[in-house]
């Protein structure tokens, strides 16, 4: 649980430090990206609250949900479709999901 937690704080602190600015045609990328990357983190903490951690698996869903949420925004700008939103919402969603049983696992113990 600790190794989540420090890459998004060395993460946060990188950001602060270097002045990385992102062009508005890749926003919408950025953004639905990084939110599939914190449902990974967090559900690698959930995982590791639970006790049934596995790196392999935390490390393939980390960077398969960030690449399939922009190819999703990306074909949904092709064909007409702002599949952006939804990305955001189903991510979103598992995010609030995950943080809640993250807060009863620690609750209950």
């Amino acid at each position: 649980m600790l190794l989540p937690v420090a890459g998004v704080v060395v993460g946060f602190i990188i950001g602060l430090l270097f002045e990385i600015q992102v062009p508005i045609a890749y926003a919408k990328y950025t953004s639905v990206a990084l939110l599939a990357s914190l449902d990974s983190v967090f559900g690698g903490m959930r995982s590791g609250i639970e006790g049934n951690f596995d790196n392999t698996v935390f490390i393939t869903g980390f960077f398969t949900n960030a690449l399939l949420a922009s190819g999703m925004v990306y074909i949904g700008e092709r064909i007409g479709i702002d599949l952006y939103y939804v990305a955001l919402l189903a991510f979103g969603l598992r995010v609030f999901q995950n943080i809640a049983i993250i807060r009863r696992n620690l609750l209950s113990k």
